[in-house]
């Protein structure tokens, strides 16, 4: 896992350069860091970052929900999707990232998009529909823990937060890799899934890519 110095030495970089309340320039300028500098931050980037931009684009979510905020990159990104009086949380274990993250989208503009929950993901999802009257969830943005992709997606629809129509986006399903939610939800009868071949962020010699799974 990168360092926190390596985040706030990136996040600073941002808050110097970029334009406030800009999140393409903050994107921009993230970006264009991060692949100077030979950054392999495990965020999404800008490749894979397209194509869940598409995902955000062609289902227009009124509620997202994003797991894993990391330093705030995935936040900014897709929380300028969101259209108005719409909402992306963000669930984040590290207190730490958590504030980074913050801070971030703050910077970015759009802390009245972005609500962000500190916690583990086993613990947050059951309160979802009670601490924040979220009846379900149109988008999911998966990006945290492997291993938790697949008890995570599970818990989501037991504790239902899934319908007809929801959509989850997963990163880094090749690389590191997520094989046993990959085998779930291309096998389940309750999703139907579709693989987006990309790389993995600023390292274009590495496969990765998306998999986008609806709830049927």
């Amino acid at each position: 896992m990168e360092n926190v110095t390596d985040i706030d030495s990136i996040v600073g970089h941002i808050k110097k350069n970029a334009r406030k309340g800009d999140p393409e320039s903050v994107l921009k300028v993230a970006d264009d860091f991060c692949s100077k500098n030979a950054r392999q931050s495990m965020h999404i980037g800008p490749e894979k970052g397209s194509i869940v931009d598409d995902i955000f684009r062609e289902h227009k979510p009124k509620i997202a929900l994003e797991l894993g905020a990391y330093w705030g990159y995935s936040a900014v990104r897709y929380g300028r999707l969101m259209e108005p009086g719409t909402k992306y949380f963000s669930i984040e274990f590290s207190p730490r990232f958590l504030q980074v993250a913050k801070d971030l989208v703050e910077f970015a503009g759009l802390s009245d998009v972005v609500t962000f929950i500190e916690g583990s993901s086993e613990d947050v999802i059951p309160r979802l529909k009670k601490d924040y009257n979220i009846d379900s969830v149109d988008l999911v943005f998966i990006d945290h823990d492997k291993t938790l992709y697949k008890p995570d997606v599970i818990r989501l629809d037991e504790c239902g937060l899934l319908k007809k129509g929801s959509v989850m986006a997963a990163d880094n399903v090749l690389c590191p890799g997520a094989p046993d939610y990959l085998e779930y939800v291309r096998s389940s009868p309750k999703f139907i899934s579709t693989f987006y071949e990309s790389s993995l962020n600023y390292r274009p010699e590495i496969k990765d890519g998306i998999e986008k799974s609806v709830y049927l």
